[in-house]
């Protein structure tokens, strides 16, 4: 089990889960964070300072958010466009910096000056 970054988190990546995550596993796309599933430990220090409430415990996603439980998962495993291959687990988010590259659920999200 792990932590997921839901949707609205999408064009908002306010940065405060990455400074309380102890182990360094949220990592940046270019419009959405995403928590690795592997090296997540479960401690929860990221779920209280997301200020816009986007981080949730795996089993406890609301059911309009649950396909981001493996969409996050997807941004690890799957390549993603202008990648060379899956990002897979490189054991913490600081050795790899800003990806700039979102899963296809994300990309493909309005952006949020367009919603009503």
């Amino acid at each position: 089990m792990a932590y997921v970054i839901a949707e609205p988190c999408i064009d908002v990546m306010d940065r405060a889960c990455v400074e309380e995550c102890p182990v360094d596993c949220i990592y940046e796309g270019g419009r959405a964070l995403y928590i690795h599933p592997d090296e997540c430990v479960d401690c929860g220090a990221c779920e209280p300072v997301c200020p816009v409430e986007a981080i949730f415990y795996e089993d406890d996603v609301p059911d309009q958010w649950g396909e981001y439980v493996t969409d996050n998962a997807h941004f690890f495993a799957d390549t993603l466009p202008g990648a060379d291959g899956p990002l897979d687990s490189p054991g913490g988010a600081a050795k790899v910096g800003p990806t700039g590259r979102d899963t296809e659920l994300v990309a493909g999200f309005p952006p949020r000056e367009q919603q009503a």
